[in-house]
């Protein structure tokens, strides 16, 4: 069988070939549970609380155009408490996970990417190997898990702030009172609103994480391969994103 799917097509079974062997890998370095556990909390502080800053100022001044945005589309054609509805649910369900996964694939890509490829350039990942650590269990693993975890929640975070901002300057600069802007919140609101931003986020964080990791373990060259596989891992993580969201979109919202 081997024999006849080279013969058609040598490439394919090498593709097989390493799929079969990334998978095997893969579920090895998730069973060494041993390895992993002990450094999941650590990457949840450093990729997930270290960022809520980030989130909150990108999150509060989303939440402040999107009302005055609003405000503008809807003067005169509809009641003034759609401000509320679209600011909610534009927040919830689109812009509080991408705009959060866009700014965590600059700052916890690139930083997982430099990290990683500047120990595998300076040999610290063969150093682990030597040591008989298996790198994807000990620097893939938990960072991977960590961004799963902890995205969602950075993401909640920067919703409840979007939307409280944007209450803020509904009330305060577009003449709209709190009954009105809550009425539109409530009159809209979807309990997969919240899911579905979630589910968003939390596949985000592992595409990012994950493109980090993978390109971080690809280094070479010194400094300016370093360099390099940093700029290509926030690539590769914000064009995830965007890839993901389309899916979830086309699957989820049927």
């Amino acid at each position: 069988m081997d024999h006849l799917l080279a013969r058609g097509n040598p490439g394919l079974l090498d593709w097989v070939e390493r799929v079969g062997s990334s998978a095997r890998n893969a579920w090895r370095a998730l069973a060494d549970v041993p390895t992993w556990a002990p450094l999941v909390v650590g990457q949840m502080r450093r990729l997930g609380v270290d960022s809520i800053p980030i989130a909150l100022f990108i999150a509060l001044f989303t939440g402040i155009v999107l009302a005055l945005l609003s405000a503008t589309l809807f003067i005169g054609a509809v009641p003034p408490y759609f401000v509320g509805a679209l600011v909610g649910k534009t927040i919830m369900m689109e812009l509080g996970p991408v705009l959060t996964g866009m700014a965590l694939a600059g700052r916890v890509g690139a930083n997982i990417a430099a990290e990683i490829g500047t120990m595998r350039v300076t040999e610290q990942v063969d150093a682990l190997e030597t040591l008989a650590y298996d790198p994807l269990s000990f620097l893939v693993v938990p960072r991977v898990i960590a961004g799963t975890l902890m995205f969602p929640v950075v993401t909640s975070l920067a919703v409840a702030g979007g939307v409280v901002s944007g209450w803020i300057a509904a009330i305060n600069l577009l003449d709209l009172t709190s009954p009105e802007f809550f009425k539109g919140l409530r009159m809209f609101y979807e309990g997969r609103d919240i899911w579905f931003g979630l589910v968003k986020s939390a596949s985000f964080g592992t595409a990012i994480t994950l493109a980090g990791c993978l390109m971080g373990l690809k280094a070479t060259g010194g400094a300016e391969g370093v360099g390099s596989v940093t700029m290509k891992a926030v690539v590769l993580g914000a064009m995830s994103i965007l890839v993901l969201d389309a899916f979830w979109a086309l699957v989820l919202l049927k």
